[in-house]
């Protein structure tokens, strides 16, 4: 018996993940066993992409501080302001996003000044700058934390 192709392969992956949708199920909740679960994964859910900005991930570790991110959708293009905080080092932030930026299809701006970092796609800027935590809203437990301003512009 000979392996199946690489399309019979990927038909059979697009089938195993669409069945729901073609059994009727799609949209269907399925039962949680507590509603803690639930709970954690809706937060877990919200929290894989910058509020705000889409399809800007999240990096393990970062959380939401308590400033409420600023979004304003314009014609000239989207503007939005998110701060998040955790326990990590700036040098492990900027080397997640250099790695996952790319693959979503932004390019490496030039280094900008204090550490930050500026990617490009389609118009838009983003901008990764390093605050203090005494300026960005975080609680006392975020105040020893790497905070990072999440600035999306268009360009």
């Amino acid at each position: 018996m000979t392996a199946p192709s690489a399309t019979a392969r990927a038909t059979l992956a697009a089938l195993l993940l669409a069945g729901p949708a073609f059994a009727g199920l799609a949209g269907v909740p399925l039962p949680a066993t507590s509603s803690a679960w639930a709970a954690d994964s809706a937060r877990a859910d919200s929290a894989r992409y910058v509020e705000g900005m889409g399809d800007v991930p999240v990096m393990p570790g970062l959380a939401p501080a308590e400033e409420a991110p600023l979004v304003f959708d314009k014609p000239a293009g989207r503007i939005a302001q998110s701060v998040m905080a955790g326990a990590m080092d700036r040098n492990a932030v900027l080397s997640f996003y250099n790695q996952t930026m790319p693959q979503l299809g932004w390019s490496r701006a030039p280094q900008r000044a204090g550490g930050s970092a500026s990617f490009l796609r389609e118009g838009e800027e983003l901008r990764l700058e390093f605050v203090e935590p005494a300026r960005a809203a975080v609680s006392a437990a975020k105040a020893t934390a790497t905070v990072v301003r999440f600035s999306l512009i268009p360009r």
